[in-house]
Order: structure tokens, then C-alpha cells, then sequence
């Protein structure tokens, strides 16, 4: 079976999106993209966010060539700067239409140090804190439509992630994979977090996380590019990824699945079956951190402080 077919078959035992209005961050390539065609080939109607409209605009032409009949629009986000995200859930807010699906996918990964707009170690700042404030803004327009759910996008990375308290934005140590590390264990920790206080709060809204196994995108490309790789490193992005694991297309189906499959629960973690690496998506319990409320809480008000974000969380 071809891998077209495989995709298609894995989406025809999903429910149809129609009437469903979703957003994916950094839908210009990648995963975003693809997460973005399949939620079109659903019926959703499509928001793609990307930092670059003109890359923006190319990606929403890619789903219109394959999905013709797609309602497929693009917005600029920042996640990198707190003041495009807030101009965003203002525009956002403004239409009063509502968002069904949050797909929090956009991130960085293991690139020399940095800074956000704000002044946040990068890959903190952009993979978790961008995405923390953004669904925080947005929970006045997830609570328009019944049952709304909002997926983050996290990786294997998450299984030796910790969080380093002491040295948040490794502005004494920085280390690309350790930062990595600790942008996606912070994605679980929020998602997981997310969905415990939705349910205290009584919301029909739901959090979900989701992980593409090993996938060779922009992201790998990018290390690669960066100057610093090691050989192991390009041995491992180059080589392993490529070969072992699985395009795009298969690695978008986790969060498509935890925004479409009526298996869904809130807390829960999809990804790839067969060792986490590759194959059809199904629900997993990832890392133990993972379900630490004291991390949770900590991460939570940490991230309330940064971001001068508070969810008003409501039945």
C-alpha cells in the first residue's frame, strides 16, 4: 500500500470536521502543514499561522491544490514575541465566531541560544510560553463551541526533559538539547495541567498532546544548517531519521487524531505505535514527569508570571 493510500485510509476512520473552525501555528511547513491538509481533507475550515505570510500564503496554495474545495485562510503569529500573540487572539476575539480545534504544533529545536522578543531563552519561549499565552487568550473563543479541544505538540524529547527552575532560561548553562529537552516536557506538563484545571472548572473543553515520532522536517534541517552539528548529530538527523522513521505526512496523524478521534480524552497522549518512532497513532502514557501535579502547578505559575497571562477557566 502506498504511503498516499495509508494516510487516507488512516483518515477515513475519523469523524468528519465540517462546521469544525481549527488553527494550526506554523502551518507553512512540516507537520503544521500536513496537520493542516488533514483537517482540510476533513472538511475543517483551516487557519494556518505562520511568522512569514508570503510562506504562508505558498503553504495554504499546497492545500488548495490537494484539497480544492478547502475554506484555508493564513494569519500572521509570532510566537517568538508576546505582542503578536495577543494582536492575534484579538483578531481572533473580534469576528466572535469561536475556534473548535487549537492545534499548538510551531516550535524550534536545539539551535544555538537565543532570545525572544521578550527576552525568554528561545526555545522556552517559542516551543512553551508563546503557546501557553496563546491558548490562554484564546479561551474565551474555544468556549463558543461545544466540546473544543486544544492539542500540544511535544516529542520523544519529553522522555529526558526536566525543568530546570534554578536556570529557566539557561542563562547560566546553555545547552541546545537540554533547552529542548525542557520546551517539550513543559509542552506535556501545560497540556496535562491544561486538562486537569479545564475539569475542575467544569469546561467541556479538552487538552491533548501529541508527538510525530521521528520525522525528518524543517526542524531537523535546521540543526543541520546551524553550524554546530556534530557527526553523531548529522549521523543521527541525516541517516537514522530519514531511514528509520517516517515523513510528514504519518508524523501529523497523532495530532490530528487527538483533535478528531472520538477516542479522545483530555490528558491524554497520542503518537506513533510502534516504539514511539513510527506507524498509525494510538494513545500512549508517556513520561511519568509528565503527571507530576507539583511540576504542573510550578510550570503553571511560572508561566502565569512570564506571559502576564491568567486563564479564566469556566464551566
Amino acid at each position: 500500500m502506498s504511503l498516499e493510500h495509508r494516510v487516507a485510509e488512516l483518515l477515513d476512520a475519523l469523524p468528519a470536521a465540517t462546521g469544525r473552525r481549527a488553527m494550526v501555528t506554523g502551518a507553512n511547513s512540516g507537520l503544521g502543514l500536513e496537520t493542516a491538509r488533514q483537517l482540510a481533507v476533513k472538511g475543517a475550515e483551516v487557519i494556518m499561522t505562520s511568522r512569514d505570510l508570503a510562506k504562508g500564503e505558498a503553504a495554504r496554495e499546497q492545500v488548495l491544490a490537494d484539497v480544492p474545495t478547502a475554506v484555508v485562510s493564513v494569519e500572521r503569529l509570532d510566537l517568538a514575541s508576546l505582542a503578536s500573540v495577543s494582536q492575534f487572539a484579538e483578531r481572533v476575539a473580534a469576528d466572535g465566531r469561536g475556534v473548535d480545534l487549537l492545534i499548538a504544533n510551531a516550535g524550534i529545536m536545539a539551535l544555538p541560544r537565543a532570545l525572544t522578543r521578550d527576552g525568554f531563552e528561545a526555545q522556552f519561549g517559542v516551543n512553551h510560553l508563546g503557546h501557553f499565552a496563546l491558548t490562554g487568550l484564546l479561551l474565551p473563543a474555544l468556549g463558543q463551541r461545544p466540546a473544543a479541544r486544544v492539542v500540544v505538540t511535544t516529542s520523544t524529547a519529553a522522555f529526558y526533559g526536566r525543568i530546570d527552575f534554578d536556570d529557566l532560561m539557561a542563562e547560566r548553562s546553555y545547552d541546545r538539547w537540554r533547552a529542548y529537552g525542557q520546551a517539550k516536557i513543559a509542552n506535556l506538563l501545560f497540556a496535562r495541567g491544561l486538562a486537569r484545571r479545564l475539569k475542575d472548572a467544569g469546561s467541556d473543553i479538552s487538552a491533548h498532546t501529541a508527538h510525530p515520532g521521528l520525522v525528518y522536517t524543517n526542524l531537523q534541517r535546521a540543526v543541520v544548517g546551524s553550524g554546530q552539528p556534530s557527526l553523531p548529530e548529522r549521523i543521527f538527523l541525516q541517516g537514522i531519521t530519514p531511514t528509520v522513521g517516517q515523513g510528514p505526512q504519518m508524523g501529523a496523524l497523532p495530532q490530528t487524531y487527538a483533535a478528531l478521534s472520538p477516542l479522545a480524552t483530555s490528558g491524554d497522549f497520542w503518537a506513533p505505535r510502534i516504539l514511539h518512532t513510527r506507524g498509525r497513532p494510538v494513545q500512549v502514557k508517556g513520561p511519568a514527569s509528565g503527571f507530576d501535579e507539583g511540576l504542573q502547578d510550578r510550570l503553571w505559575e511560572v508561566s502565569e508570571r512570564l506571559t502576564g497571562v491568567e486563564f479564566q477557566l469556566r464551566g
